[in-house]
């Protein structure tokens, strides 16, 4: 045996040739990454918007079964509050109905009787002052006699399904309400675009997804045109 064939062989060590694998990471860097970080904030959007809007989109999804179905969900029968007195008589009598300040009666009835909601209606007649406070699931209704400046109050409250319904609907439900209802439908519209942009980089279920919204879009579409008068 020769002493050649005993000795271990060294590690041989190829260099590559300059510029190979530099297209490789330019495909990486460039439209690779892009799609990357599609997929990853659409991926962050979807989760985070979803959690943000958990509980508003929770309420609008009860309320809207609630509102859609009154007769199944009963809060007790109506609580109806009657309340009179009288206001001070130059506040109602005077000739010239201009000069009544609606502004310091209002006032009176929420001071006095604690009456919520807000002011959907004042009028005046030659005899009578009628004021009306709305709010969700609540109504209160004063009449004034502008001769005498009695007054008689009534305050219905509906139930908390009533509220829970007029809330979905906004109704009598104030300004700052409809903010939160209007980013609520911004949420749930980022909400489903970004589960539609995060469903394209699924490949496995890319196909049967785009299927299944299709499928769903369609059936909506026939029950309108077929079933709704």
């Amino acid at each position: 045996m020769t002493t050649e064939k005993l000795q271990p062989q060294k590690n041989k060590i190829t260099v590559a040739p300059s510029g190979l694998g530099k297209k490789q990471v330019k495909k990486d860097s460039g439209k690779g990454k892009g799609k990357k970080r599609l997929a990853g904030l659409s991926r962050w959007l979807h989760i985070y918007l979803s959690m943000v809007s958990f509980t508003i989109l929770l309420f609008f999804a009860v309320s809207g079964l609630t509102l859609n179905h009154a007769d199944w969900f009963t809060s007790g029968k109506e609580v109806v509050k009657k309340d009179s007195g009288s206001v001070n008589l130059k506040w109602v009598n005077q000739p010239d109905t201009n000069k009544i300040n609606k502004l310091q009666i209002v006032e009176f009835f929420r001071n006095k009787h604690e009456v919520k909601g807000a002011l959907s209606d004042f009028r005046i007649d030659d005899r009578e002052l009628s004021l009306t406070f709305n709010g969700p699931g609540y109504l209160a209704d004063s009449f004034i006699d502008r001769e005498t400046g009695k007054y008689e109050l009534t305050i219905t409250r509906f139930g908390a399904v009533a509220v829970i319904n007029d809330l979905h609907k906004g109704r009598d439900s104030g300004k700052v309400w409809s903010w939160i209802i209007d980013i609520s439908a911004i949420l749930m519209t980022l909400v489903s675009i970004s589960g539609i942009i995060l469903i394209c980089f699924i490949k496995k279920k890319r196909l049967s997804g785009f299927i299944i919204a299709a499928v769903g879009t369609i059936v909506c579409y026939l029950i309108y045109k077929l079933f709704v008068p």
